[in-house]
C-alpha cells in the first residue's frame, strides 16, 4: 500500500466525491419525481395511464442503465438532444431509479388496508381526500425504508457515469491509475469515500424512518 500516493492523490478525489454527491442528489429527487407520476399513473382509474406507467417501468427496468445512458448521451445529438455529460448522467440515472422507485411507492400505497380507505369514505371524505389524509399518509410511512435501499443503489450507480467521462469518484480513479499504475490504491480511495457517503446516508434514512414510526 504505497501511503504517500495516497496522500498525494486523495484532494483530487475529494473534489470527484463532491460531484458524486451532487449526481446523486439531483439524480435521487429526478428519480423521486418520476416514482411518484409512474406511481400515480400505475393506479390510476384511466386505463391509458395504468398502460403508460406499466410501460415506464418494464422498459427502464428491462434494460441495462447503462445501455440507457449510451442512448442519451451519444444517440440523442441524433435526434436533436444534446446533453452534456453531467445531464446525461442526471438524466439517464434519474428516470432510471424512478421506475424502481415506481414500484417501490405503489407497493406501499397499496399494501395500506383498504378497508380504512372504505371508512374514511363513509364518513363523508372524497376519495381524494381519503387517500390524501388516510391513506397517503400511511404508505409514506411504508415506504421510506424501501426507498433508502433504491437510494444507496442509486449512489452505488452513479459509478456508471464514468463510462460517459463524467469527473465523479470512479472515472478519478480509473485516471489516476492511467498515470501510477496503481490500481488498489485508486480504487482503495474510492471505495472508502463512497462507503462514507452511503453510511451518512443510511443513518439519515433510518433516523426518517425511526420517526415515521414514532406514534
Amino acid at each position: 500500500m504505497d501511503f504517500e500516493l495516497i496522500l498525494r492523490v486523495y484532494p483530487y478525489f475529494l473534489e470527484a466525491a463532491v460531484v458524486t454527491i451532487e449526481l446523486s442528489v439531483l439524480t435521487i429527487l429526478l428519480g423521486l419525481a418520476c416514482g411518484a407520476l409512474g406511481a400515480a399513473a400505475r393506479l390510476s382509474r384511466f386505463a391509458l395511464l395504468r398502460f403508460l406507467g406499466a410501460a415506464y417501468v418494464s422498459v427502464f427496468r428491462g434494460t441495462p442503465a447503462l445501455i440507457q445512458l449510451f442512448i442519451l448521451y451519444f444517440g440523442g445529438p441524433q435526434i436533436g438532444i444534446q446533453l452534456d455529460a453531467f445531464e446525461a448522467g442526471v438524466i439517464g440515472l434519474g428516470v432510471n431509479i424512478g421506475a424502481y422507485m415506481t414500484e417501490t411507492m405503489r407497493g406501499a400505497i397499496v399494501s395500506v388496508d383498504h378497508g380504512q380507505t372504505e371508512a374514511a369514505r363513509t364518513l363523508g371524505l372524497s376519495r381524494a381526500q381519503a387517500f390524501r389524509k388516510v391513506t397517503l399518509p400511511q404508505a409514506m410511512r411504508l415506504m421510506i425504508r424501501p426507498l433508502g435501499v433504491n437510494i444507496n443503489a442509486q449512489i452505488k450507480g452513479t459509478a456508471l457515469v464514468a463510462a460517459i467521462s463524467v469527473v465523479e469518484l470512479t472515472y478519478t480513479a480509473q485516471r489516476y491509475i492511467g498515470s501510477t499504475y496503481k490500481p488498489f490504491e485508486m480504487f482503495f480511495i474510492a471505495g472508502i469515500l463512497y462507503m462514507i457517503i452511503i453510511t451518512v446516508t443510511g443513518k439519515g434514512i433510518a433516523f426518517l424512518d425511526r420517526k415515521a414510526r414514532l406514534p
